[in-house]
């Protein structure tokens, strides 16, 4: 078997229905490929939902159900359960074009050695009303070419075809099972924030990864994003600064005193008030650092 897709999910049986839909359209030989879901602890319609569509399925799909543990701890049961010669890993909000498959397996077999990945290209999905907040998100340059958004960065490869590990995005990218075989993700990471990045880094250090950028295996991402989820988010990795920069000291990742008077400075109310009415960019850009710096606050207390 080619691929293995792997894709883990909490309480999103909704959006995972559309998710699988979209797997089971893929252009590309129904033999050549599986799907691992792994169910992380729901508490909805999830289990249901896979009973449903296992039955239906044109390819074969398994499924599997643990305490919530955090999507790195939920990525790795799947790829242990998983028989493909490559595994993509897949957001449970991401909605596959129908040449997803096909051009992870094209680039893959331009570049088949044991280090090689790929990552595809991600955006919001067209049916989605996009927000200021949401197109902020996906701008890794969205002020002075430089700062952004936290969710992707695509704006920022363009005219690249290799990515460094600060893009190693899991809601679409393919590596060689035997690859993630040898290397797991750290279920220190438990929430959003460095899980994925750091074993990105983890990879490019010990294993010499090369990860390709092709835009054309193309996902949709298929979830509405509020102010509440971006702080939230922000906390999140405000907390999980603590545990990269203590296993990688030299990416420097922890800012500066200095840095992160400028981040208070920034983010007071006065300031953001002014950065709101001035550029909206600005304003979220401020937001976020308030919101970083708090989490990491929270990561300190914890120590």
């Amino acid at each position: 078997m080619r691929f293995s897709v792997v894709i883990p999910t909490y309480n999103r049986s909704e959006i995972l229905s559309q998710c699988l839909q979209a797997l089971f359209t893929q252009d590309f030989d129904k033999s050549q490929y599986e799907i691992v879901v792994v169910d992380d602890g729901s508490q909805d319609a999830t289990q249901e939902t896979l009973k449903k569509f296992q039955k239906k399925s044109p390819v074969p799909l398994k499924f599997f159900h643990h305490k919530n543990c955090g999507q790195g701890v939920a990525r790795n049961r799947g790829i242990v359960e998983a028989l493909g010669e490559i595994i993509l890993l897949l957001g449970d909000d991401m909605i596959a074009a129908p040449q997803l498959l096909k051009e992870h397996d094209r680039m893959h077999r331009r570049h088949p050695e044991g280090n090689a990945a790929v990552l595809g290209f991600i955006t919001w999905h067209p049916k989605l009303a996009v927000t200021p907040l949401m197109r902020f998100m996906e701008q890794g340059g969205a002020i002075l070419g430089r700062f952004g958004g936290h969710q992707f960065a695509f704006d920022l490869l363009r005219g690249k075809h290799v990515a460094d590990y600060r893009f190693f995005y899991t809601s679409n990218i393919s590596l060689k099972r035997s690859l993630l075989a040898k290397f797991k993700f750290d279920p220190w990471f438990s929430g959003y924030g460095w899980e994925d990045i750091e074993l990105g880094y983890r990879l490019t250090k010990e294993a010499g990864l090369v990860l390709y950028y092709e835009p054309a295996a193309l996902a949709y991402h298929d979830h509405m994003m509020n102010e509440l989820q971006f702080i939230n988010r922000m906390r999140s990795i405000g907390r999980s600064c603590h545990g990269i920069q203590e296993k990688y000291p030299e990416l420097q990742r922890m800012p500066s005193q200095k840095k992160q008077l400028i981040f208070k400075m920034l983010s007071n109310p006065i300031s953001l008030g002014f950065f709101k009415r001035l550029n909206r960019n600005l304003y979220f850009y401020a937001l976020s650092k308030k919101y970083f710096l708090e989490g990491l606050k929270q990561g300190y207390n914890k120590k």
